[in-house]
């Protein structure tokens, strides 16, 4: 039987305001397995951006069970959850988060580097062959402030997948690129899903993008409602 990469149950985050107590969403329980395509969608303030951060272990719930990889995350420290989300999990943004004083190869190799093994040689060897994957070989010893959009999204895309994590989650993937850039950067994601059998968790407005994943999942009034095919929900 298949095994959950992610499993929720129950999971709830509230916060506090003022005297009192705001719930984003209660209960909600989820299993996620190997190599699926999640879209998780939502009105503005709904709350998944919260829910993709708790996944991802940026965040910690208010209540519930959270297990990530065989990991319970509840039961681990900061330190833990960080080691954590350095074994398995890798990351692309909305707004790209490349650092803009290093090269494309550099920006790539770098979640290399907080690993205690860490080896100058294989880890821009093994930035160099992802740049290729991704299609810019040749733009590797360019800074991001020279790249289009496109172009860094697909060196975040890079350095996601550097570690090899088995997960990885993104928020709002094509939310700062055209249309045309949007669909290529889609195409990709989803391609080195297949390729590499990595799990892709991704936050996102587009519905049309959200249709194109195997789960599609939408977050209304604190409650996880799954889409089926033609649209309904349950």
């Amino acid at each position: 039987m298949p095994q959950a990469v992610i499993s929720a149950q129950n999971l709830t985050q509230k916060i506090q305001l003022a005297d009192k107590s705001l719930s984003i969403f209660e209960n909600l329980n989820l299993d996620i397995m190997k190599g699926e395509q999640i879209a998780i969608t939502g009105r503005s303030g709904s709350g998944k951006s919260t829910l993709l951060g708790i996944l991802a272990t940026l965040d910690q719930a208010s209540g519930g069970e959270l297990t990530v990889c065989g990991e319970n995350i509840a039961a681990l420290n900061e330190e833990q959850r960080a080691l954590v989300r350095l074994k398995y999990i890798g990351f692309v943004f909305q707004s790209f988060q490349l650092l803009p004083h290093l090269t494309a190869l550099e920006n790539v190799m770098l979640p290399l580097r907080l690993h205690a093994n860490f080896q100058y040689a294989e880890a821009e060897h093994r930035a160099l062959e992802l740049l290729k994957k991704v299609g810019l070989e040749r733009q590797a010893e360019q800074t991001p402030k020279v790249l289009s959009g496109g172009e860094q999204q697909r060196v975040a895309i890079a350095r996601a997948l550097i570690s090899q994590p088995k997960i990885i989650f993104a928020d709002e993937p094509t939310g700062n690129l055209d249309s045309q850039t949007a669909k290529e950067i889609e195409q990709l994601l989803f391609a080195l899903n297949q390729e590499l059998g990595t799990t892709l968790v991704l936050v996102t407005h587009d519905l049309k993008l959200a249709r194109q994943c195997q789960r599609h999942l939408h977050l209304f009034e604190g409650q996880l409602h799954e889409h089926v095919q033609g649209g309904d929900h349950v």
